[in-house]
Order: C-alpha cells, then sequence, then structure tokens
C-alpha cells in the first residue's frame, strides 16, 4: 500500500524537480526524499524520474503516476484539512497561504510564534501557486495570504510588508545579458518575457509582465505559463525571460538560468493579504507576527 509520505515525496519532487527544495518543502533531509522514492520505484518497478549531477526530469511512467495521482491527492489533502479544521473548530484555526519558497519560511516561523505564544487559533499552511492567489481568497480556500506586491484590487486588504528583495532578471544561460553583472529595465526592450496564462491575468503581478520599459520602448510578449515551475523550465529553454526576486538565486537556482540584478528597479515587496469583506483582527494580528518574524528572517 502506498505509504502517505512516499505520495507527498513523489509529488512534491514532481512538482519541483530539485531534491533540496522537495525536502525543505516536506521538513525532511535529502536522504529521506531519496529514500523515499526509492522505495517507491521498487513498488512501480520502473524509475520514476531520470537524475543527473544537474538536472531532475519525470520519466514517461512518472509523468503518467503524477496525473494519476494528483487529483485523488488533492481530494485527500481537501478532506483532511476540513477535518483538522472541524477537530479544533472553524472559528479557533486560521488557513494561511503562501506563495513562494521564502514567503512558506516565514509563515511558517509566524505559525510558529503564534503556537508558542499561545494566540488561541491554530495556523493550517498551504502552498498556492501564482495563477490561482487571488482566487484561493475569494473561494475560501485560504483566509490569509503571503504573496508579493503590487496587489490592486479592491476587494483584497493589503498588510504590512513581510520583507523586500531586489528585483532580478532571469535569462538563459547562453543570452546575450547573461554575462552581465547588472541590467536596466530599458534593456527589456525587444526581450521576450513570459506571460501569465489568460485565466490567471489579474492575479500575476504586473510589474512582472510590462508591455513597455519606462521610455516606452515595447517589450515582446511570450509564451504564457500556468505556474512558476512552467516559467523556470521555459525560459531555461530560451522561450524568454521573468522578471523575479532575488530568492530565486538560493532556492530556484537552474544550471540554464541566470539570475542578473536590476541597477535601477524596485525591489520586489511581500505582504500578508486577506479578504475586506472578511476582515478580522486574527487576520491583523496574524499579518502583524508575520511582519516581525519575516523582517527578522531576511536580516538574519
Amino acid at each position: 500500500m502506498l505509504e502517505r509520505l512516499e505520495l507527498e515525496a513523489f509529488l512534491a519532487l514532481a512538482e519541483e524537480l530539485h531534491f533540496g527544495r522537495t525536502a525543505e518543502r516536506l521538513h525532511v533531509t535529502t536522504g529521506r526524499v531519496s529514500q523515499l522514492l526509492k522505495k517507491l520505484e521498487g513498488r512501480v518497478g520502473a524509475p520514476l524520474f531520470v537524475r543527473s549531477s544537474r538536472t531532475v526530469e519525470l520519466t514517461e511512467i512518472g509523468s503518467q503516476l503524477r496525473e494519476d495521482l494528483q487529483s485523488g491527492y488533492e481530494q485527500i489533502a481537501r478532506g483532511m484539512e476540513r477535518a483538522v479544521e472541524a477537530a479544533s473548530g472553524a472559528r479557533n484555526s486560521l488557513r494561511a497561504g503562501f506563495v513562494g519558497a521564502l514567503a512558506g519560511q516565514v509563515i511558517h516561523r509566524a505559525a510558529r510564534k503564534c503556537a508558542e505564544e499561545g494566540k488561541g487559533f491554530a495556523v493550517l499552511m498551504r502552498e498556492v501557486q501564482v495563477s490561482a492567489s487571488l482566487t484561493s481568497l475569494r473561494e475560501g480556500h485560504v483566509d490569509v495570504l503571503a504573496m508579493s506586491l503590487p496587489v490592486t484590487a479592491p476587494d483584497i486588504v493589503v498588510g504590512p510588508v513581510l520583507f523586500s528583495e531586489p528585483r532580478m532578471l532571469g535569462v538563459p544561460a547562453g543570452h546575450r545579458l547573461a554575462g552581465r553583472t547588472t541590467v536596466s529595465l530599458e534593456d527589456l526592450a525587444g526581450i521576450t518575457l513570459l506571460r501569465p496564462a489568460r485565466s490567471g491575468q489579474d492575479e500575476w503581478p504586473t510589474d512582472r509582465h510590462p508591455g513597455r520599459t519606462p521610455a516606452g520602448a515595447a517589450i515582446v510578449g511570450g509564451p504564457r505559463v500556468q505556474t512558476f515551475q512552467e516559467a523556470l523550465q521555459l525560459a531555461g529553454a530560451g522561450a524568454g525571460a521573468l522578471i523575479v526576486g532575488a530568492q530565486a538565486q538560493q532556492f530556484y537556482s537552474r544550471p540554464d538560468l541566470v539570475y542578473v540584478p536590476f541597477r535601477d528597479a524596485p525591489p520586489i515587496e511581500w505582504a500578508v493579504t486577506w479578504l475586506r469583506a472578511k476582515d478580522a483582527p486574527r487576520k491583523r494580528e496574524f499579518a502583524r507576527i508575520a511582519q516581525e518574524v519575516g523582517q527578522a528572517h531576511v536580516r538574519g
């Protein structure tokens, strides 16, 4: 019988395609991830990933297994989340979502601090894809969400800034800008920038896919992507560039991508957000705690 940790490790690795990020996401060691994967591959009787010293890719069997397991796992996860909420009482829990690795670390530490200080509510963490960020709030999948700014939707409250990070341009390793020490916003003229899928245009921060440079030069719109991992894959394959925060160097390093800092662009800021129609003191208190740990975490 398939064990829960095997399933979670496989699906997380299938999304991250990186053992270190998978281990951090599951709060285990990379050795444990390898052990779980080896056990699962033994059950299947075939490799699920092709691994080298630099890359991790799904095999054809691995891709099929991911497709077969994903929807069932999401249904199980939602059922478990509802069960946990029912056990603790919906009024005694706060579902905190996060987009990206660094925001996930901050939310995890904020949740732990809430427990240590006895705030009276349990914090349930949930990762959210950037293309479904505001939808996760509007449809009630999460109560608060740590995401990057700007967020201009009138139905969303933006809490205090958790942290900020330098803005960078991710380009293929062989790109003409890859050897630069810095780039300018005007260097985006003629660059192909990856764009969000049409269904998520109002959710993907608009400053990550501008149509023109500050001087008015056109920026070419590239392929549309649903997830950040998809954007990284396409950028690495030479399909376009993407604007990211400096955390990409730490959490999303790839041999086929180079991250070059902007010298004239403002930093990317992150904050906790929630629905204006469902404003509550508990959400503001959690945002305050998240700001404290976020700023301390980045300084540390």
